[in-house]
């Protein structure tokens, strides 16, 4: 467990990876969370490279033989979305990665780059952002290879727009 800056506890989750192509390009990904008691905990970042969960989202973590906090499985939903976006093209990934949270963030998408670890920038997107926008521009940026971009977590409803 650890003491976050403003005093409240938090521990670290752990999520088991199972790269494929070699995506993701790490096999465990810690990620904050609040404990709830019993096993749960609810996260308290956006993921950068698990699936099927988002920020906000309850998990049933237990501890490994080690005392690692591994997450067993998604319990509740919290209806935020998780887009990973790789800038691709020219320019220094410092300015890329800018221009990604430039575009998104205007439309309520909270962004978070990864540099110097990662070129990627991870998408924690509330229900209330303009969502179709969002998708519009996802899709329209890959098709003119600004970026490429993953749906880390997104329901039915995102799949329609």
């Amino acid at each position: 467990m650890g003491v976050m800056a403003d005093g409240d506890e938090r521990s670290r989750v752990v999520f088991d990876l199972e790269p494929e192509d070699d995506w993701p390009p790490v096999e465990l990904e810690g990620l904050w969370a609040e404990p709830l008691g019993e096993d749960e905990y609810r996260l308290d970042n956006v993921p950068w490279f698990a699936r099927g969960v988002a920020s906000g989202d309850r998990v049933l973590a237990q501890p490994d033989a080690d005392g690692v906090l591994k997450v067993r499985e998604r319990l509740e939903w919290s209806g935020r979305y998780t887009i990973r976006v790789i800038p691709c093209g020219s320019g220094t990934a410092e300015r890329q990665v800018q221009e990604v949270i430039d575009t998104f963030s205007v439309l309520g998408a909270e962004c978070e780059g990864a540099l110097p670890s990662f070129r990627v920038i991870a998408l924690d997107i509330p229900p209330t952002a303009r969502l179709s926008e969002i998708k519009a521009l996802l899709i329209e940026g890959e098709a003119g290879g600004r970026w490429g971009y993953e749906e880390g977590c997104v329901d039915e409803a995102w799949k329609r727009l």
